[in-house]
């Protein structure tokens, strides 16, 4: 089954000297499950296609639906909402909150989902501890490496539940140990909660580990090899 599905997706930006584009007619679907990589050089529009997929970005011209859903002509009040439930980010920089425990910052999709509080302290507990962070919930993001907070940060996008995992160079910042840890913790989770995992990354290690690689340039698939 069909979760996400993007079709002839052109985007073009429009607010510098001259337009830059970006994406030129991409076309792509990611069945349920899958553990996939959108790979290319600096600039070929990996985390432009990565936000629109997403919803944290408009196409210019081209339709995406996720979930069964077309979300390119939603208000962003809806995309918001639509986003709560369906889709998870990771990203680059952790974007966790500071002044939250680790605990509080998993907890805190659920909680603007206005999920009873026992509900969301069980799932929270129970990501932390299959990502091997537990001993940390009562901590600060601050008081954790690079690594660990990014545990942190993909068991907060695994906390509602949703239909899908977007990671934007999820590892750029980690080194080789903490990346490896990472990348075998999100291999099962994608098995054990049958998330699915789209990844924009340079990384090759990443790129190993994915069952599916999708590679762009100059805004386009070029080459879609399954694993």
């Amino acid at each position: 089954m069909n979760v996400i599905k993007a079709k002839d997706i052109f985007k073009t930006y429009t607010n510098t000297a001259v337009p830059v584009p970006a994406l030129n007619g991409v076309s792509l679907s990611i069945e349920e499950g899958e553990f996939t990589a959108i790979v290319g050089p600096s600039g070929c529009g990996k985390t432009t296609l990565l936000n629109i997929l997403g919803g944290l970005d408009h196409p210019t011209s081209g339709t995406v639906e996720v979930a069964g859903t077309d979300i390119t002509g939603m208000s962003d009040k809806d995309l918001i909402k639509f986003r709560l439930w369906h889709i998870g980010f990771v990203f680059q920089a952790y974007n966790l909150i500071p002044v939250l425990t680790n605990k509080e910052n998993v907890e805190f999709i659920m909680l603007l989902q206005k999920q009873p509080k026992a509900t969301r302290e069980q799932r929270a507990l129970e990501l932390l501890q299959q990502m091997d962070i537990a001993d940390k919930a009562d901590l600060r993001p601050s008081e954790l490496s690079g690594g660990q907070q990014q545990r942190v940060a993909v068991a907060r996008a695994l906390a509602s539940r949703p239909r899908v995992i977007l990671a934007d160079e999820p590892t750029a910042n980690l080194d080789s140990k903490s990346t490896t840890n990472l990348l075998d913790m999100m291999a099962r989770m994608n098995r054990e909660e049958q998330a699915t995992f789209v990844f924009s990354t340079h990384d090759q290690r990443v790129i190993d580990k994915a069952r599916r690689v999708i590679t762009l340039e100059d805004g386009k698939v070029i080459a879609d090899e399954v694993r």
